[in-house]
């Protein structure tokens, strides 16, 4: 199997899974959402100890000590991503799927908002579009739920700021994962700790089954992350930010035909909106690579540029 096969693959598998996460939240039911929190990072950090034992890829952390201010983007990054898990946690649990499929679709355009307030980048018309139609679903919706669909917004905005400090930090997956996580481990041990002392965890208590999936919780977080690591390495950025669609359309099936979250047509409008918008940024992202990629190869010498077609 060639490794751009590969990389579809790895892909397709990390989107899926994500996809149908919110059904593995179901079943750790009945801890509440921040104890789920405190054993995914708990037993994340178990996991990913271990996949870098078994990789020998240690030597990371004498260089990570001596850089403080990547330490401290670490740090901002594991908070981000902490709010970003407790509120999906939340949002599955209060039988919201449905809002969390919304925060991961406008996901993407707040991505933009965040390249132009942030680093000031220009956007062309199209993108500007597609914001404006993201606006006016997100007043739809608020219409439709008689709230700001909080929820949405602050998964959007959570995994957006995140993705940016991930950016400017630029480390490898599995090794910033650890530290990431590393980071949150010492407060989710302490509130575990302190739900055992006060007779309310549920860790061994609800039966076998539920046991076993709240210490499999970290596998299920880290696993995506690495087969998004390994997709990410072999395949066009602009294939991995298309398919990254799959993963909130199954969210969003799953809301609507495994749990019967309801759907009325105001909520559907601002749901189809949000769609149009991604439409339009999509093609407008796919038009402007073709071309840059039409620039590069006109500058390139005859043979260098029929490789690259």
């Amino acid at each position: 199997m060639s490794e751009l096969r590969k990389g579809y693959l790895y892909a397709f598998a990390a989107y899926t899974i994500w996809g149908f996460f919110p059904i593995y939240i179901k079943l750790l039911r009945p801890s509440a959402p921040v104890e789920i929190l405190a054993h995914r990072v708990v037993w994340s950090v178990a996991f990913v100890a271990l996949v870098l034992t078994v990789v020998r890829s240690w030597r990371f952390l004498g260089t990570l000590l001596r850089r403080p201010r990547l330490l401290a983007g670490i740090t901002l990054a594991a908070a981000l991503i902490a709010v970003n898990w407790g509120m999906y946690i939340y949002g599955v649990n209060s039988d919201r799927v449905v809002e969390t499929a919304l925060g991961y679709f406008i996901g993407p355009l707040v991505m933009v908002l965040l390249g132009v307030t942030i680093l000031r980048e220009r956007l062309r018309p199209a993108a500007w579009a597609a914001l404006g139609i993201s606006a006016v679903a997100v007043t739809v919706l608020t219409i439709d739920y008689g709230r700001l669909p909080y929820i949405a917004l602050s998964l959007a905005a959570s995994f957006s700021a995140y993705s940016l400090v991930k950016k400017r930090l630029g480390l490898p997956a599995a090794e910033a994962f650890f530290v990431e996580s590393a980071a949150l481990a010492l407060p989710a041990l302490g509130y575990l700790g302190w739900l055992v002392w006060q007779g309310g965890s549920t860790f061994g208590q609800v039966s076998a089954g539920h046991t076993l999936a709240l210490a499999l919780a970290g596998a299920a977080t880290a696993t995506p992350l690495m087969l998004f690591a390994g997709a990410a390495n072999r395949i066009p950025l602009t294939a991995l930010g298309i398919m990254q669609y799959i993963g909130p359309v199954l969210q969003f099936a799953t809301g609507v035909l495994v749990f019967h979250e309801p759907m009325p047509p105001v909520r559907l409008a601002g749901f189809a909106l949000v769609w149009l918008a991604l439409v339009i940024f999509t093609v407008d992202g796919l038009r402007q690579a073709r071309s840059a990629a039409a620039v590069r190869r006109a500058t390139m010498p005859a043979p260098e540029a029929a490789a690259a077609r």
